[in-house]
């Protein structure tokens, strides 16, 4: 293994960050993730629903918790991103799943301010922002898959896993 491979795997800063082998990013991410999609959910059943004005509303506001979350997500994410070694395949890749976030995060923050005085149901356009969004993430998630499972970024190295498969004594 070669020290750039093992300067991605360790953490810029364990208490920030998460300690070696157990990263904070990916369970912050399940905060915008669960959000978005469930602030989706409700936006078609403001569609559907009769008197949806209290699902519209609670869309609204799972959108800005998604947009909480999303910041909180990239902080520790940005800091793991400066662990991987510029002019690599994962560097690539992480950057290109930083500025889709990014995106995301910038077009929900749009959507949220589309949404302004609408009660009654979400309209079309916020929900089409909603889904183009949510697809855009889905992209974004399978990078950062990648960038964990293929390129091992915040994994732990090998040597360290294969005490989870030795016999007990």
């Amino acid at each position: 293994m070669s020290e750039r491979q093992t300067a991605a795997k360790h953490p810029v800063s364990g208490l920030l960050t998460g300690p070696y082998g157990h990263p904070f990013h990916p369970i912050l991410v399940t905060v915008p993730i669960g959000a978005w999609v469930a602030s989706f959910v409700f936006d078609l059943g403001s569609r559907a629903a009769p008197d949806a004005s209290y699902l519209v509303k609670s869309s609204v506001w799972l959108i800005v918790i998604g947009i909480v979350g999303a910041l909180a997500a990239a902080s520790v994410g940005l800091l793991d991103f400066f662990t991987i070694p510029s002019g690599t395949p994962a560097f690539r890749v992480g950057l290109i799943h930083l500025v889709l976030n990014v995106a995301i995060t910038a077009a929900y923050a749009g959507n949220a301010l589309w949404r302004r005085g609408d009660d009654d149901q979400v309209a079309i356009g916020p929900i089409v922002l909603s889904a183009v969004s949510l697809a855009a993430l889905a992209v974004s998630g399978y990078l950062g898959g990648k960038l964990a499972f293929r390129y091992g970024v915040r994994v732990v190295e090998e040597r360290d896993q294969a005490e989870g498969f030795e016999p007990r004594s």
